[in-house]
């Protein structure tokens, strides 16, 4: 499947909303971001991304003060939710998105589990879930993380615009 594809449906809400999304993402390296871009007149709601594969690059390219993160734990849908609202808000966006796993073969310092990945989508209404897919393979891991950034992306959205017409 085309980076385009899955993130069609995501850029029609986007577009017919007038609404706009920012990016930050770790194990999927840009691929959200990318995804989001390949649909012709991404310009009318990407505002930006960033890749926070490293705790340097976290605190470069996140405007995130440090005590916003005490007492969370790492690879949690906590910290996908304080990523999500601060690249939203940074970028000032109507929806923020944060991805954060291992995508393999190896573990990290955060996690021993291989295939788990954090994601979070804020914005007027919040959500997240955690994705296992029990695999070490590394560019599938990625591939299907993005997935289902993309899906809780339009499930959100659908579910704000349920909300805000009900």
């Amino acid at each position: 499947m085309g980076l385009e594809t899955s993130a069609l449906p995501v850029a029609a809400l986007l577009k017919s909303r007038r609404e706009t999304v920012a990016i930050a993402e770790s194990s999927t390296g840009g691929l959200i971001a990318a995804s989001l871009l390949a649909v012709p007149g991404a310009s009318a709601y990407f505002l930006g991304g960033v890749v926070i594969y490293t705790r340097e690059s976290r605190k470069v390219f996140l405007n995130l003060p440090q005590e916003k993160l005490k007492g969370v734990k790492p690879l949690t849908e906590d910290m996908a939710r304080i990523f999500a609202e601060t690249v939203r808000a940074d970028l000032n966006a109507t929806w923020g998105v944060a991805e954060l796993g291992v995508a393999g073969p190896g573990t990290t310092p955060y996690s021993d589990e291989v295939g788990i990945s954090v994601i979070a989508v804020a914005g007027p209404i919040t959500a997240s879930e955690t994705v296992r897919t029990g695999s070490d393979n590394r560019e599938e891991n990625m591939h299907q993380f993005t997935e289902q950034a993309l899906l809780l992306l339009k499930a959100t959205l659908e579910q704000y615009q349920t909300e805000a017409t009900s």
